[in-house]
């Protein structure tokens, strides 16, 4: 039998929110939808353009049913302090769906 995640990393689930600008455009701004224990595992990096280091990560958590505001979807993001890790995808970890695994992207400028 595999053994459960080590859920030990405190992230903020954070959803983008659009808010008229007063001028025909938008502003986006982030709120908090709550905070999740997770495992994060460092995967991958690379340097992008205009010296922006990207790191990928998964990210697993407990599952939250389809529809549920704590299930995060890729267009949201987790927060940890000063670090910010976009979601850009989202997967059952288990056969029975005890988990997710988020595969998600930090931004590092340098």
């Amino acid at each position: 039998m595999k053994r459960p995640p080590n859920l030990t990393c405190k992230l903020v689930l954070e959803d983008p929110q659009r808010a008229p600008d007063g001028a025909g455009g938008y502003s986006e701004t982030w709120v908090a939808l709550g905070t999740l224990w997770a495992a994060v595992k460092s995967l991958t990096g690379r340097m992008a353009a205009d010296s922006v280091s990207l790191q990928k990560y998964r990210i697993t958590l407990r599952a939250s049913p389809d529809g549920f505001a704590s299930r995060p979807r890729p267009d949201q993001r987790f927060r940890d302090g000063n670090r910010i890790y976009r979601i850009d995808a989202v997967a059952e970890n288990d056969p029975d769906a005890r988990y997710l695994t988020c595969f998600a992207v930090e931004e590092v400028s340098g």
